[in-house]
């Protein structure tokens, strides 16, 4: 069979491919019910914005910060018109809503302490801390710190025990603590407070009641001396500081508040007008030296003396420490026990 070839011009090859592109632009319209024409969903639909695919870190940052101020604008808008009607509304208004918090919402923990059951009364009548309430022992702190302390540590455990009466500071000089346990029982000590540093930075706390236990190791955070403080007092005078213990609320948070409320003398002496507050709040414990002011009958200032630092409780030990044969009451399994936000456990 023979092939002949046949000569194709530019104008067929152009028609061509104008025929393709008029193709592509006429897309098929949908009919609607009125009988009119509609769009395709494609065109009518706009592509989705995110600040993240923009390329340029600048344009992004800026794009970002003006999302932000036209949602804070939005906000305090509807803040002012919700003002606005229940100063129309008046005694009629509906009450103000509640927000929601991590706290307002915490899971209900079983263990959660009532002041008034007599199981728990009981137990507080005979745990370790019983002596103290019952007024029959009076509290002696020796606080001590890891071998070969730094400066800023040192300058930490004197200031606090500036704040805890009857509280001596020793130095460790190498010595264990199991050696150290038997000579503060000897010597009457009700309380040994043990300061660990890392990198010249105190990072930890082992308080150990004496002499039957139990012993509770923290991890310390956010330490702040007195000379770093803005807006600080006075020194604190040698007055006993009266204590405030605020949302331990489940058996554990019962034991650790009693632990630090036998830190401190029984009878407060209230011409000091000097107050130790640990505060929980998320598993945070929060400590703050106060000293009030009374300005008239109504308005009281307050001063803040300094030290302060925050405690994360890490385990609980029954007895006095014992690293190796030491039975533990509760430990902290980060993986296991923080798998939820709103569950606290002290």
């Amino acid at each position: 069979m023979d092939f002949v070839e046949v000569p194709v011009s530019e104008d067929t090859i152009n028609t061509k491919t104008k025929v393709k592109k008029v193709k592509k632009r006429h897309q098929p319209v949908q009919e609607a019910e009125d009988g009119g024409s509609v769009e395709p969903a494609e065109s009518s639909l706009p592509p989705t914005f995110s600040v993240s695919t923009i390329k340029n870190k600048q344009r992004r940052h800026l794009m970002f910060t003006k999302i932000k101020q036209d949602k804070r604008k939005q906000k305090l808008e509807l803040r002012k018109k919700r003002k606005k009607e229940r100063e129309a509304l008046g005694d009629k208004a509906p009450p103000k809503e509640v927000p929601k918090t991590i706290e307002n919402q915490r899971l209900y923990d079983e263990t959660t302490v009532d002041p008034e059951d007599e199981e728990v009364a009981f137990d507080e009548g005979t745990d370790e801390f019983s002596s103290y309430f019952n007024k029959l022992t009076n509290p002696k702190v020796l606080i001590t710190t890891s071998d070969r302390p730094r400066g800023r540590t040192v300058r930490f455990c004197e200031q606090l025990a500036t704040v805890i009466p009857d509280a001596h500071v020793y130095y460790r000089r190498g010595l264990a603590l199991k050696r150290i346990i038997p000579q503060c029982v000897s010597r009457n000590f009700t309380y040994l407070m043990v300061i660990n540093e890392d990198r010249k930075v105190p990072n930890g706390m082992v308080l150990c009641h004496l002499p039957d236990g139990p012993t509770a190791h923290f991890k310390m955070s956010s330490v702040r001396l007195r000379k770093e403080m803005k807006r600080r007092g006075k020194d604190p005078t040698e007055h006993h500081p009266e204590v405030i213990l605020n949302n331990f609320t489940t058996r554990l948070g019962h034991t650790i508040g009693r632990m630090f409320a036998a830190l401190f003398p029984h009878d407060p002496h209230f011409v000091g007008r000097q107050v130790a507050t640990f505060h929980n709040q998320r598993d945070f414990i929060f400590f703050r030296f106060h000293r009030y002011i009374f300005k008239n009958e109504k308005r009281v200032g307050i001063q803040e003396l300094g030290p302060r630092f925050t405690l994360k409780l890490r385990s609980v030990q029954k007895g006095t420490f014992d690293s190796k044969f030491g039975e533990f009451e509760w430990v902290h399994k980060r993986h296991e026990m923080d798998s939820s936000r709103r569950k606290f456990h002290l």
